[in-house]
C-alpha cells in the first residue's frame, strides 16, 4: 500500500534499531501470540486458542510447508483462479501437481468445477479469503459447502486469511475456523500482519488449528518453519495491539478509493468490466473490450508508464485483465485510470 506505515509500529521498529537488536526472535513468544488472539477476537470475531497457533517466516512458507507435511511430490493441491501467483509457482517447485478451480462470474468457486477436481485424489485446497485478485469475500455458505466437500473426499483445507482485516463496509468477513465443527479435522488457517498493515517484507505470519489432527500435522513442520523474523514479530505485536486507529483510517480510505475508482471508470472506461471488491485493496479489471489483447498491462506500461499487476499472471482467465492497486491517494488513482484511458484512445 501506497501508505505510511502506523505512527507505534515505525516508534517500536526504531527503537529497535537504536538497541541494535537484530538477534533471532523467540519462536511462538506468548506476548506476540496473545496479541494475534486480541486482534482476532476484537476485529475479526474469531476466538483463537493460543494453543493452537504456531509463528512461521510468512504465509507461502507456511502454505509449502503444510503441504509438504499433508502431501508427498507428486500428489495434487488445488486452488482457485484467476489466484495469486505464487501458489502455482512455489507448489510447482515443491514438486506438486497443481489444479486449479475457476470462479464463476461472480468470483465465486464454481462448485461443480471443484466437484470435478475433488473427483481425483487431491491431498490439499488452498482457499484465498478474501480471495486475491478479485477481493471476493466469501459467505458462510460458501465456505460450509467448501468444507462439506472437501472433508468428503478427507481433502485438507488450507485457508488464506491475510486480507481478513481489509475488509470494506458492506461485506463481513467469516473466518475459516469458525464456519462448523463438522470438518475442522482437515482445517488450517494461516494469517498475518503484513497485508493490513503494510509490513510484508518484515517476514512474521501465523498458522491456526482447531483441532487435534490439524495440530499434529502442524506439530511435523520441519525446524526451520519457525524462523521469523524479529522486526517482524515486534511490527505485528505493536500492529496487533496499538493499531487498530491507522487500520480504521486505511479502511475508510479504502472504501473511498473504492468508490472513486467505480465512478472513474464508469466515466472514462466504460468498456472495462469489474466487480467492486469486497475487501483488499485489489481491483481486478477485464479489459478485453478494450482490444488490447491477452495482457493490456503490457500496453499500459509500454504507452502509458503505469505498471499493473499482468492477467495471465493469475492463471488462463486472467486473459484480457489487470489488477489495480488502489491503496494509494486520490491523486494518484485518478492519474492512473487516466494514463489507462489514454492507451485504450490510441
Amino acid at each position: 500500500m501506497d501508505f505510511p506505515i502506523a505512527t507505534p509500529i515505525r516508534e517500536a521498529l526504531f527503537a529497535a534499531v537504536g538497541r541494535s537488536d537484530f538477534g533471532y526472535a523467540v519462536a511462538d513468544a506468548p506476548v506476540l501470540i496473545e496479541a494475534l488472539v486480541g486482534f482476532a477476537g476484537r476485529r475479526l470475531g474469531w476466538a483463537v486458542d493460543p494453543e493452537q497457533v504456531t509463528v512461521v517466516p510468512d504465509v507461502m512458507v507456511g502454505l509449502i510447508e503444510l503441504c509438504r507435511t499433508i502431501a508427498a511430490p507428486g500428489q495434487a493441491v488445488a486452488f482457485a483462479t484467476p489466484g495469486y501467483p505464487p501458489f502455482s509457482a512455489e507448489l510447482q517447485a515443491a514438486g506438486f501437481r497443481v489444479l486449479t478451480v475457476d470462479l464463476d462470474s461472480q468470483g465465486r468457486i464454481d462448485l461443480d468445477a471443484l466437484d470435478s477436481v475433488l473427483s481425483g485424489r487431491v491431498a490439499a485446497f488452498v482457499l484465498s479469503n478474501p480471495h486475491n485478485p478479485t477481493g471476493h469475500v466469501a459467505t458462510r455458505d460458501e465456505l460450509a459447502t467448501l468444507a462439506e466437500r472437501c472433508a468428503a473426499v478427507e481433502t485438507w483445507v488450507l485457508a488464506d486469511e491475510i486480507h481478513a482485516p481489509l475488509v470494506l463496509s458492506g461485506a463481513e468477513h467469516i473466518p475459516w475456523l469458525e464456519i462448523s465443527d463438522a470438518a475442522r479435522e482437515y482445517r488450517v488457517a494461516l494469517t498475518s500482519a503484513s497485508k493490513a498493515f503494510n509490513l510484508a517484507a518484515l517476514k512474521t505470519a501465523f498458522i491456526v488449528t482447531a483441532a487435534a489432527r490439524a495440530r499434529e500435522i502442524v506439530r511435523r513442520l520441519p525446524a526451520q518453519h519457525d524462523h521469523a523474523s524479529l522486526l517482524g514479530t515486534i511490527g505485528a505485536e505493536v500492529a496487533f495491539t496499538d493499531g487498530d486507529p491507522w487500520l480504521d483510517a486505511v479502511v475508510e480510505q479504502l472504501y473511498f478509493n473504492r468508490a472513486q475508482l467505480a465512478a472513474d471508470l464508469a466515466a472514462q472506461l466504460p468498456q472495462v468490466r469489474w466487480i467492486p471488491p469486497q475487501a483488499t485493496y485489489l481491483a481486478w479489471l477485464d479489459c478485453t473490450a478494450l482490444g488490447l489483447g491477452d495482457e493490456p498491462a503490457d500496453v499500459f506500461l509500454a504507452h502509458g508508464r503505469l505498471a499493473l499487476g499482468r492477467g495471465l499472471d493469475y492463471g488462463q482467465p486472467g486473459a484480457g485483465h489487470v489488477r489495480l492497486n488502489f491503496a494509494t491517494s486520490p491523486t494518484h488513482l485518478g492519474d492512473a485510470i487516466r494514463r489507462m484511458a489514454s492507451c485504450a484512445r490510441t
